[in-house]
C-alpha cells in the first residue's frame, strides 16, 4: 500500500471518522495573550464590533471576492470600501464609550472569546513576529548547510533531473517538430475556442445570460466556491484556464513519439506543469484566500508564513508539508488502540497478536501482512472504522505484522530476507502461539506482492501452511500498473540508488510520500498548499491523513529489488523471477484466493489486479474470486459497514477479459468486507473456544501496537 490515494477529509472514506467537529480545519490561533492584554483586546473587540455595525454600507469582505453588488458603489479611481474605511475611525470613536461600559460584562467571556487578534494586539504580534523571525533563521541555517547538494550536482555525484523529466520533454519536442501539421491544427483550434470565449464574455458583459464555453469536470473541487461563477472576471480566468489546460494535455496526447514509455511521462508531468498553474493556487486569484485577508485584515498570511517556516524546518531544509495535525493523535490512545500483545520479534518485524472478544472464535488463525511501505494501523485506525478490531469481533484469531521502519544498520536487508524473515517467521511463531499449523493470510499492496512471491516459493518446496490467501489491492503481474510505471527508468533508479546511498542505506519515507502525492497532486498537494499557507489553518484531526504523514524508511536492496524485478522487469509475472535458488512459478499455487480491487486506485489499477487474479487462476478459475469495490487505493479497503459508504461489484466468474467481467457482475450498495467474510467462513470453516495471547508457547513481550510502529522516520 502506498501514500497515493489517501482521502482528504472533504472527499473519501472516514472523514467522519477523525474526531467529528474536531476533523474542521480551523485558522490557526496566535500565541495567548496575557491578563492585561485579553482586557484590552476585550475592550477592542467590543470597538470593532460597534464599528462593523456602523459601516455596513461599505463593501462587505465577501464582496469584492464574490462578485456580489455592494449596498453602495465605490466612486471611479477609489478603492472598494474606501467610504468605509474612512468611517472607521469616526466609528470607532462613537463606539468608544460603549465598548468601556460593555468591557466589565465582557470581563467574564471565554479565553477563546478573550484571545488577542495578532493585527490588534501589539504584544501578542510582537512575539508572533519573533517566533517567526527565529524559525527564518532555522530555515536559513538548513538551506546554507545542504547548499552542498548544488557542489554535489556540479560535480556529477548527484542528478540536476533524478526524475529524467529533461529527457521526456525531449522527445516530446522532437515529435513536435515532426509533426508540424498537428502543431498548427492544435493551435487553430485553441485560438478558435478563444475567440468562442472572448464572444462569450462579452455578450456577458453586455448584461446578457450566456452557457459558458467550457465548464470543470464534475469531480474538479477546485472551482466548487460562487464566485468563479459569479464574478465575471474570474469566471473568465477559470475558462481561460481550462481551455488551455485541455490543449495542452490533448496536444501531448496527440504526438506520434517513437517511444511510448516517454510520451507517458511526458502526458503525466504535463499535468503536473497544468495543475501547478492552477488559478486556485494563486493568492491574489482565489477567492477563498482574499475572503479570508479581508476578514482576518491578513493574520491568515502571517500565519501561513508560519506554517511554511514549521514545515521547511521540519523537512530540515525540504518543504515537509503537514497534512494532519501530527500532535495530536497518539498511537495506542486515539489510534491503534484495539487490545492485543507483541507476542514474537525479529530485527524486521514484531507480531501482534489480539485479544478475542467472542467466546469462540475460527479454528484457523489470520495472519496479515501489510506493506512496509507504510505502517500496519491503516487497519487499526479507530474503533470504528478498524478492519482489525472488526475481524476479532467477527470471532476471527488475528495476527499481524509490524513491520520495522529500518535504519542503515538493515540496509542489506533483501527482498528474501522479507520472505524468510517476515514471512516464514511470522507463519511458524503463529503456530506456536495458537497450536494450529494453517492459516488464512492477507496481503495488502505490496504485502500482497510478497505474500504471491512467497506462495510461488512455498507451492515449489510444497509447503501449505497458508491455506486461503486474500489480496488487498495487491498486483503480482505489473504489465498495467500504472503511473508508477513512469518512475523506475535506469536513470531514475540510478539516482535513487544515490540518493539511498547518501543517506545510509535507506528510502527516506519522504521520498517515497512526494511521489505518491503526485499521483494525486491537487487533492494531496496544492490543497493543503492553499490551506496551509495561504488560509494559515491549523492542519486537520484526521485519522487517514495522519497515518498518511507517519511514513516509513525501505531498506536500499529491497526497494531496488521491488521496482527493478517487479514494476521494470516484471519477472515474476513471466516465471523468471528466482527466490532462494528457485525459479518461481504463480500457476503452480492452488489454493482458495481472493482479490480485493478498487475502482479508482492509481497505485494498484483495478485491471491491474485482474490481470494478477487470472494469471494466479491459470490452472482453475473456479479457486479465484474477484472482487471491485468502490473508491481508491485507502478507502476502497477500509470501509466498515455500519458507515454505509461506496458500493462493490461481484461476480462469481472470472472470464478472459475485465470488460467481461464488468457486464456480468452485480454491484451492491456499501461495504464489501461482509461479502468477503462469508467467503472466508465457506474457504475456513471450524470453531474452537477462544485463544488468547500467551495462552501457547509464545509470552506476550509487550502491548500493542508494539514499539517498532512508533519509530518516526
Amino acid at each position: 500500500m502506498t501514500q497515493a490515494e489517501q482521502p482528504t477529509p472533504a472527499n473519501d472514506a472516514g472523514s467522519d471518522d477523525a474526531t467529528g467537529a474536531d476533523a474542521k480545519r480551523t485558522p490557526k490561533a496566535g500565541p495567548k495573550a496575557s491578563p492585561a492584554t485579553k482586557k484590552t483586546a476585550t475592550k477592542k473587540a467590543t470597538a470593532r464590533k460597534a464599528t462593523r455595525k456602523k459601516s455596513e454600507n461599505g463593501v462587505s469582505a465577501s464582496g469584492a471576492a464574490t462578485g456580489k453588488t455592494p449596498r453602495k458603489s465605490a466612486p471611479a479611481g477609489k478603492s472598494p470600501g474606501g467610504d468605509a474605511q474612512k468611517a472607521a475611525p469616526k466609528a470607532a470613536k462613537q463606539g468608544a464609550t460603549a465598548a468601556e461600559n460593555a468591557a466589565g460584562a465582557a470581563a467574564g467571556a471565554t479565553e477563546r472569546d478573550a484571545q488577542a487578534s495578532l493585527i490588534e494586539d501589539f504584544d501578542a504580534l510582537s512575539s508572533y513576529l519573533a517566533d517567526v523571525s527565529g524559525k527564518s533563521q532555522d530555515v536559513i541555517a538548513e538551506f546554507l548547510g545542504k547548499n552542498r547538494d548544488m557542489v554535489d550536482i556540479a560535480q556529477g555525484r548527484r542528478s540536476a533531473d533524478p526524475l529524467n523529466v529533461g529527457e521526456a520533454y525531449k522527445e516530446m519536442m522532437q515529435g513536435l517538430a515532426a509533426d508540424p501539421a498537428t502543431v498548427m491544427q492544435r493551435q487553430f483550434n485553441l485560438w478558435g475556442d478563444y475567440a468562442k470565449l472572448m464572444a462569450s464574455a462579452s455578450r456577458r458583459l453586455s448584461g446578457e445570460q450566456v452557457k459558458p464555453t467550457i465548464q470543470p469536470d464534475a469531480a474538479d473541487k477546485r472551482f466548487r466556491h460562487p464566485a468563479w461563477t459569479d464574478n465575471y472576471l474570474l469566471d473568465f480566468i477559470k475558462q481561460s484556464y481550462l481551455i488551455t489546460s485541455k490543449w495542452l494535455s490533448g496536444t501531448v496526447e496527440e504526438l506520434e513519439m517513437e517511444d511510448d514509455y516517454d510520451k507517458r511521462r511526458a502526458e503525466f508531468y504535463t499535468k503536473q506543469f497544468i495543475d501547478a498553474l492552477s488559478p486556485t493556487n494563486f493568492p491574489m486569484l482565489n477567492p477563498e484566500v482574499v475572503e479570508a485577508t479581508l476578514a482576518s485584515r491578513g493574520e491568515n498570511l502571517m500565519k501561513g508564513l508560519k506554517n511554511l517556516l514549521e514545515d521547511i524546518d521540519r523537512g530540515h531544509g525540504d518543504l515537509a508539508i503537514r497534512q494532519a495535525d501530527l500532535d495530536y493523535f497518539k498511537l495506542g490512545e486515539n489510534v491503534a488502540t484495539t487490545k492485543g500483545k507483541v507476542v514474537y520479534q525479529n530485527e524486521i518485524l514484531q507480531l501482534i497478536q489480539y485479544e478475542p472478544t467472542t467466546e469462540q472464535v475460527a479454528k484457523r488463525p489470520l495472519l496479515i501482512f501489510p506493506p512496509w511501505i507504510n505502517k500496519f494501523y491503516i487497519l487499526d485506525l479507530q474503533p470504528k472504522n478498524s478492519f482489525i478490531k472488526w475481524m476479532v469481533d467477527q470471532g476471527r484469531t488475528v495476527f499481524v505484522v509490524s513491520w520495522v521502519n529500518p535504519g542503515p544498520e538493515l540496509a542489506d536487508k533483501t527482498f528474501e530476507d522479507y520472505i524468510k524473515q517476515g514471512c516464514f517467521e511470522a507463519l511458524d511463531a503463529v503456530e506456536k502461539a495458537v497450536g494450529e499449523p494453517g492459516v488464512d493470510a492477507i496481503g495488502y499492496c505490496i504485502g500482497g506482492t510478497m505474500l504471491a512471491t512467497a506462495l510461488a516459493l512455498m507451492a515449489r518446496r510444497g509447503d501449505d501452511r497458508i491455506k486461503t490467501a486474500t489480496f488487498f489491492t495487491a498486483q503480482a503481474d505489473f504489465t498495467e500498473a500504472g503511473d508508477l510505471l513512469l518512475f523506475v527508468d535506469d536513470a531514475q533508479l540510478e539516482s535513487i540508488e544515490k540518493q539511498m546511498d547518501a543517506a545510509g542505506g535507506v528510502l527516506e519515507g519522504r521520498a517515497m510520500a512526494t511521489t505518491f502525492n503526485m499521483l494525486r497532486s491537487n487533492d494531496l498537494i496544492w490543497q493543503f498548499v492553499i490551506d496551509n499557507y495561504m488560509m494559515g489553518k491549523d492542519p486537520a484531526r484526521f485519522d487517514l491523513l495522519f497515518w498518511n504523514s507517519d511514513s516509513t524508511r525501505m531498506p536500499k536492496n529491497v526497494h531496488l529489488f521491488y521496482l527493478r524485478e517487479f514494476y521494470q522487469k516484471n519477472r515474476l509475472a513471466k516465471g523468471e523471477m528466482i527466490i532462494d535458488g528457485e525459479t518461481l512459478d504463480l500457476g503452480e499455487v492452488d489454493l482458495p484466493m481472493f482479490f480485493q480491487a478498487g475502482e479508482t486506485d492509481h497505485i494498484a489499477p483495478h485491471n491491474s489486479v485482474y490481470r494478477t487474479a487470472r494469471l494466479m487462476a491459470r490452472d482453475g478459475a473456479d479457486k479465484v474470486t474477484y472482487m471491485l469495490a468502490g473508491s481508491g487505493h485507502i478507502a476502497g479497503v477500509i470501509n466498515h459497514p455500519d458507515k454505509k459508504k461506496y458500493h462493490h461489484s461481484v461476480n462469481e466468474g472470472l472470464p478472459e477479459t475485465l470488460g467481461e467481467w464488468k457486464e456480468g457482475a452485480e454491484k451492491r450498495a456499501g461495504s464489501w468486507w461482509s461479502y468477503w467474510m462469508a467467503w472466508l467462513d465457506r474457504e475456513s470453516p471450524g470453531r474452537v473456544d477462544a485463544r488468547h495471547p500467551g495462552d501457547g508457547d509464545l509470552a506476550p513481550i509487550e502491548d500493542a501496537p508494539g514499539a517498532y510502529v512508533k519509530v518516526t522516520s
